[in-house]
Formats: structure tokens, C-alpha cells, sequence
């Protein structure tokens, strides 16, 4: 086989490896390629527990830490496939909500600082309404000064 035709087939492998999507899920999605290592080494931990000299099943039924190894690499595959299986999450778009409370609220005190009426309303919900009132005195006014009154008579003269 000489290197054109290799090359050609790397090309070629390369290619169907981008076209497959699990190959594809796999590049985009972190959470799955965390779980797919977390099994990895889990699986290999246990592996290496299982033939430390001891009878495997003895390992199985005795061995505390190989059982917990096992259970979490069982996990994290179940949790890889169960993710391969989902189509991919893609970024969720704010919807805007805080931009229409903005603009309402922006709304609401322009109204309020260009609408005299609107201005008064609320100002008598917060506050109370404005009581009116005549102002009468309880007292009799007194005789004018004199000395104000001749010198008004004398100027008239």
C-alpha cells in the first residue's frame, strides 16, 4: 500500500467519522464526554481490583470498592447513553421578558412625569386625597389705626 493511498483512506474515515452523528454528539456534547471518561476510568479501577491476586468471584462478593467502582461506571454509561439518545441541547434564547419590563416601566413614569392628572391620582392613592379647605377667621379684625386713616384723608384733601 503505498502513503497516496492511505492518505486517501485516513481522508475517507475522516469524512464518515464527521457524517456520523454519534461521532458528532460526542464532539459537541461535554456532559457526555465527561460521563464516557468518568465509566472509563471507573471500569478500569475495577478491572485493576479484579485481578490483584484474588479469585474474581471472591473479588465480586467481598470487595467493597470494586462494587462501588462497578456501580459507578454502570452509572455513568447508563448516564452516556441515555444522553446519546437525546437530541442535542442547543443554547436557549432569552425571550425578552426583562426588555418588556423595562419598557413598560419606562412607559409608566413617562406618563407619570408628563400627565398632570395621572401625577394627582397616584398621589392621592399613595398619600391620600388632598383636603380643601376655606380658611375663616375666629376673630374680629380691630379698628383700623387712626393714623392710617388721616394720613389716607389728608393725601385726598
Amino acid at each position: 500500500m503505498s502513503g497516496k493511498e492511505g492518505a486517501g483512506k485516513a481522508a475517507e474515515a475522516a469524512r464518515a467519522a464527521r457524517r456520523n452523528r454519534y461521532v458528532q454528539r460526542l464532539i459537541e456534547d461535554e456532559d457526555l464526554r465527561e460521563n464516557i471518561l468518568a465509566a472509563y476510568a471507573a471500569a478500569r479501577s475495577a478491572y485493576g481490583r479484579m485481578h490483584n491476586g484474588k479469585p474474581a468471584t471472591k473479588a465480586l462478593f467481598e470487595d467493597r470498592k470494586l462494587q462501588r467502582e462497578l456501580t459507578e461506571a454502570a452509572k455513568a454509561l447508563r448516564d452516556a447513553s441515555a444522553s446519546l439518545g437525546e437530541k442535542p441541547q442547543k443554547k436557549k434564547r432569552r425571550k425578552g421578558g426583562g426588555r418588556t419590563v423595562l419598557l413598560v416601566v419606562l412607559a409608566g413614569v413617562l406618563a407619570l412625569v408628563l400627565s398632570e392628572g395621572l401625577r394627582s391620582k397616584v398621589l392621592d392613592l399613595l398619600f391620600g386625597a388632598e383636603e380643601e379647605f376655606d380658611y375663616s377667621s375666629t376673630t374680629t379684625p380691630s379698628q383700623p389705626a387712626p393714623a392710617a386713616t388721616e394720613s389716607a384723608s389728608a393725601s385726598a384733601s
